[in-house]
């Protein structure tokens, strides 16, 4: 019987074949793949990738670390499933004193309903996905199947769906969020998604196809999968935060936009785009077209493009993924011109990486003034850039 992690391996494996290829098609806003750098630039770019890796693990072992093995603890599991996580992305096994540790701490979150997180959180949903990103990391060897068959009963449970009173016209229909709003919103229903897809749901999952509907809603791009009343306002294909309960954008409206209008934002832009294509769709679908045309219009990594600093490193991380998703690839900004988008996000992390080697964000907003926090977004960033092309592939248009 497979574990979670080879289902997880084998549908990662998929996807990138799949859209890899399908993104080289040369339409219209098509994906560069990577050309490369010359030796010695390259050369260089691997040394500065290794170094602030490991000056960020050797800050999170000597002063993020506490001994029970968490991370912030005060804030919840959250923080330590997000680092765990990416301290196990970039090669640190299970048996590691700096992981071991931290996944029994995780473990002890588990509550007889299935969930993964803290008594009477308001975050139960995001604190379990992300505890499923964790386990499923560390599930070579199918340690975790009985936790992770349990957790992920558990986020399909508590899916906006018609176990809550919905039907598939309600805006709130297949999302997911925090207890605190008591709506669904794009940021948890894509961890939900991940979560999914981590865990071996395909795109033919029945709850994975209740969850693109919501994210579909959450975009502003008219079209048969989406009636929100906000498209059509602002039609620019990014994504804003959610549809439902009136809708809502955590990005301020310009003085441009029509009333009622809600804005895109980067990473909801990127948190929607992976969502679709863990979701099942490629380049030919209307939606991931229109995402891409935002993303090009809007590509930047000195800010969180619609919010400036706020949840920068949460972007990069989103950003990272969804990217990796579609494959090894350049991304054409508005004018025209193409970026390694790896190259570039290694280098704007190596400049922002402080001298102990944690990174923090001097805008607090969600948490972000956090450095085990916001060390574990830079780390996982990262560890979508050491993905290589196969010898003798060139950019291709």
């Amino acid at each position: 019987m497979q574990t979670h992690r080879s289902f997880r391996t084998g549908i990662r494996c998929w996807l990138t074949a799949v859209l890899a290829g399908s993104f080289l098609l040369g339409t219209p806003g098509a994906l560069y793949l990577v050309a490369g750098e010359d030796a010695q630039s390259q050369q260089n770019l691997d040394a500065t990738y290794d170094q602030i890796v490991s000056r960020a693990i050797e800050y999170l072992r000597t002063r993020g670390r506490n001994d029970d093995g968490s991370y912030s603890p005060q804030l919840g599991p959250a923080v330590t499933a997000i680092v765990t996580t990416a301290l196990l992305r970039h090669g640190r096994a299970v048996e590691d004193p700096l992981v071991a540790k931290s996944l029994a701490y995780l473990q002890s979150f588990q509550k007889p309903d299935g969930g993964i997180y803290r008594t009477d959180s308001l975050y139960a949903n995001y604190e379990t996905c992300l505890a499923i990103m964790c386990f499923t990391e560390a599930n070579q060897d199918g340690r975790f199947d009985g936790l992770l068959d349990r957790a992920e009963a558990y986020v399909k449970k508590i899916q906006h769906d018609e176990g809550e009173g919905f039907s598939p016209d309600h805006m709130s229909y297949g999302g997911a969020g925090y207890g605190r709003h008591k709506r669904p919103d794009l940021s948890n229903t894509s961890f939900l998604i991940e979560a999914l897809q981590a865990t071996g749901n395909g795109p033919e999952d029945e709850n994975m196809q209740k969850a693109l509907l919501f994210v579909s809603r959450c975009q502003n791009h008219e079209s048969e999968y989406n009636s929100a009343p906000f498209a059509v306002k602002n039609p620019d294909g990014g994504f804003y935060y959610t549809c439902a309960a009136g809708g809502s954008s955590q990005a301020p409206a310009t003085p441009d936009m029509p009333e009622g209008a809600l804005r895109s934002y980067a990473s909801m832009t990127y948190a929607g785009l992976k969502s679709m294509i863990y979701a099942g769709l490629d380049q030919d679908d209307e939606r991931v077209q229109a995402a891409w045309e935002w993303i090009q219009q809007n590509y930047d990594l000195d800010s969180n493009p619609g919010m400036g600093e706020a949840g920068l490193y949460y972007y990069y991380q989103t950003f990272a993924k969804a990217l990796a998703s579609v494959g090894n690839a350049q991304v054409k900004d508005a004018s025209g011109e193409a970026h390694d988008w790896r190259a570039d996000l290694v280098r704007v992390l190596a400049e922002r990486q402080q001298a102990d080697g944690s990174w923090s964000n001097e805008n607090p907003r969600w948490l972000e003034g956090d450095p085990n926090l916001v060390t574990g977004y830079a780390l996982l960033a990262l560890s979508y850039c050491r993905e290589t092309l196969p010898a003798g592939v060139t950019a291709t248009q």
